[in-house]
């Protein structure tokens, strides 16, 4: 008797489970019984897109970047260049120094000119001021004088010079803005004329790295 109430219990309740399993499967929304669909996982995602396309999207924009990069370190070298070439046109005491440093805000002062549209189509704020080392550099070549100055001058020219033509070139073979390649094909000839010229003052002034190597072995 006791065994016979025990399997009519169980039977009902067995019974009231499977109904209450059934009716909470029923009230579970589609995402809850289904497994996602990785391609429909981001609603933003292009379906027809493949991995080339994603390659070609991460290579562009990291086109755009070093052309960003490029432009602005350009133009903040050549704010430098301009400042420098000021302090070496008042205090160098050889004129071809002088003359040079004339020609450094001269032509630094164009560069930077052509390329503030370039910036400007490129979301580049130009600079406002030297960089840190920039700054730096100014104030040791304040405290000189002379021919310590004409040779410290002449050895931050040759070491700028050499960093900078090949910076040039390198962004006038593959910046990809046109714009920006322009700017940098242009502004390589420029320095490379920098380059000779300083690299000729050098020799003048018995400045060793004027061929080769960076001044001071750099």
């Amino acid at each position: 008797m006791i065994r016979r109430r025990f399997s009519s219990a169980a039977s009902l309740f067995a019974g009231a489970a499977l109904f209450i399993g059934t009716s909470a499967l029923a009230q579970m929304t589609p995402s809850q019984t289904a497994p996602q669909n990785p391609a429909t996982a981001n609603p933003n995602a292009n379906p027809n897109m493949t991995t080339a396309d994603t390659m070609q999207q991460q290579q562009a924009a990291s086109g755009q970047m070093q052309d960003k990069t490029f432009v602005r370190e350009a133009m903040e070298g050549g704010m430098a260049e301009v400042e420098l070439g000021q302090l070496a046109s008042q205090k160098a005491s050889s004129d071809d120094v002088k003359q040079f440093g004339q020609k450094m805000v001269d032509d630094h002062t164009k560069l930077n000119d052509q390329m503030k549209p370039v910036a400007e189509q490129l979301g580049v704020t130009p600079p406002t001021q030297l960089s840190k080392k920039d700054q730096e550099l100014k104030a040791r070549l304040q405290n000189l004088s002379g021919t310590q100055f004409d040779n410290e001058y002449i050895r931050c020219m040759l070491k700028d010079h050499k960093k900078d033509a090949a910076e040039f070139k390198q962004e006038a073979q593959n910046a990809q803005n046109p714009a920006v390649q322009q700017a940098a094909q242009q502004g390589s000839q420029v320095i490379e004329q920098h380059l000779q010229m300083i690299e000729q003052i050098a020799q003048s002034h018995n400045i060793s790295g004027s061929k080769g190597k960076n001044a001071g072995g750099q």
